[in-house]
């Protein structure tokens, strides 16, 4: 075998390579990182510098962002669903 194709078989194998990781890295942050946003109507529980803190109607606490509610009101907000999900792999005791 000449040393050009030896070395055309070695960039395809590395361009390959470099295609399947990146695939895998940009189906990693779409699945796990990228957020699942939820509307709904919630609870508000607090109004915090931080933003609004919300119950959601499976009564987990949701910040919605900046909002001008006072607790007890019900709105409609919008949060990252997969936070409760986050949670629970940083605390796998509840």
């Amino acid at each position: 075998m000449s040393n050009l194709t030896k070395n055309n078989k070695t960039t395809i194998q590395i361009t390959i390579t470099i295609i399947v990781i990146a695939g895998g890295l940009f189906a990693y942050l779409n699945w796990y990182v990228a957020p699942d946003e939820v509307t709904e109507r919630v609870k508000m529980i607090a109004n915090t510098p931080d933003g609004c803190i919300a119950e959601s109607s499976d009564g987990f606490s949701v910040n919605i962002g900046p909002c001008d509610a006072e607790p007890g009101e019900f709105i409609i907000g919008t949060y990252d669903a997969k936070i409760k999900e986050r949670r629970a792999l940083m605390n796998p005791t509840t």
